[in-house]
């Protein structure tokens, strides 16, 4: 493969973002991408406040994050979790990054796509859903 290839592949299908032990990867300028580390408006979405027990919220996070339709978990370290998410049609790849903040007792999300421009609000929509099955699940605030 020479290299105009490997960049015209890497334009097509871009790349990952997985949360380091401490950060969460910044969104791109592109509508596609929520982050409760984002400083701006279009991008940002609040972090889940954790209350009760953390390894409670973490199992909880990690089931509720299971229930989505075509999710996985593909990584888990111990203060971060990376999951990805398959649309039905498609076949897009959405990455979801949680990164744990025992501290401030929160899990700082992001969920963006891995190509395109736009993607119709799914990425909040995701980060939403999750939102309201933790706060049903009595897990975060």
């Amino acid at each position: 493969m020479n290299s105009k290839t490997f960049i015209i592949i890497f334009m097509i299908f871009g790349t990952t973002s997985h949360a380091a032990d401490n950060a969460l990867a910044p969104c791109p300028s592109s509508p596609n991408c929520v982050s409760s580390l984002a400083a701006d408006q279009a991008h940002f979405i609040a972090p889940f406040k954790i209350v009760g027990a953390i390894n409670a919220a973490s199992l909880a996070l990690k089931n509720a994050l299971l229930s989505q339709e075509r999710t996985v978990i593909t990584e888990e370290k111990e203060n971060t979790l990376h999951a990805e998410a398959t649309s039905r049609v498609f076949r897009f790849v959405d990455d979801v990054d949680v990164l744990l903040d025992n501290e401030a007792r929160l899990f700082h999300i992001r969920s963006a796509s891995r190509i395109g421009y736009g993607d119709f609000g799914v990425n909040r929509e995701r980060v939403e859903k999750l939102r309201t099955q933790l706060k049903a699940a009595g897990v975060i605030e």
